[in-house]
């Protein structure tokens, strides 16, 4: 096995994550499966925070079509990424023993800790796993820019991005075009001007300006998150210069 070289990352997952094979909420058996992975990158000596999407619980955008606040909508949004993130503790504690905080962008002091820049490198400097919660408190913004926020922010050398049973960056759905073309490596500027749907502006231009590179890969292919830490190239690759 390769020695990883990387010292610290953040992994962004999608609520979709957590519904698994069912239609919304939380399966069990996912959060079970995430966490083993996560352990994985635990074992290799890796510090790791993770950002969590709520898709699979509320969809803001959606509800918003449906007549309600967009801003109010968002907000109930953040709610569904704390229920997640408090599961995902729970199954990285009780069942793998790794100590795991919880930090939110929006203060629910009973479940889970304030998000505090300082206070979350600490915790990863202790080996914690470091779980962030609430996107980036705001309305508007989606969980997407609060990863790429949070990975600037503790300075994380590399932005994880998990699918769920899509591989990379495709030049169409492939799920829908079977002919659509798979990109090993792409820059940001070329991703933004194929508009390519990998996740929304914002958080791309944040990666672009910050020099962050991006890997979009399939998690629930087991060993990809392992692999692609100690060598393996999995997934597509995003960077100013296609090279990490």
């Amino acid at each position: 096995m390769s020695k990883p070289k990387l010292n610290r990352i953040l992994l962004k997952i999608s609520g979709e994550s957590f519904k698994g094979d069912r239609e919304s909420g939380i399966d069990p058996k996912s959060v079970q499966y995430m966490a083993n992975e996560i352990k994985t990158v635990v074992d290799l000596g890796i510090e790791i925070g993770v950002v969590v999407g709520g898709g699979n619980i509320w969809r803001g955008a959606e509800a918003e079509k449906e007549g309600m606040d967009r801003a109010t909508a968002d907000y109930a949004g953040m709610l569904a990424t704390i229920i997640n993130a408090v599961a995902l503790q729970d199954s990285l504690e009780r069942k793998y023993s790794i100590d795991t905080r919880t930090q939110s962008a929006i203060t629910v002091q009973q479940i889970a800790e304030p998000y505090i820049r300082r206070k979350s490198i600490r915790h990863l400097e202790k080996k914690r796993v470091v779980v962030f919660a609430a996107g980036t408190g705001n309305p508007h913004m989606t969980t997407d820019t609060a990863a790429s926020l949070r990975a600037i922010e503790i300075e994380a050398e590399l932005l994880l991005m998990a699918k769920y049973g899509v591989d990379g960056v495709y030049s169409e759905d492939p799920r829908i075009n079977k002919n659509a073309k798979k990109f090993n490596n792409i820059s940001y500027q070329d991703a933004l001007t194929k508009k390519l749907k990998i996740m929304d502006t914002t958080a791309l231009a944040l990666c672009m300006d910050n020099d962050l590179p991006l890997v979009v890969f399939d998690m629930f292919k087991k060993g990809n998150l392992k692999g692609i830490l100690t060598g393996n190239k999995n997934g597509t690759l995003l960077s100013n210069n296609n090279i990490f």
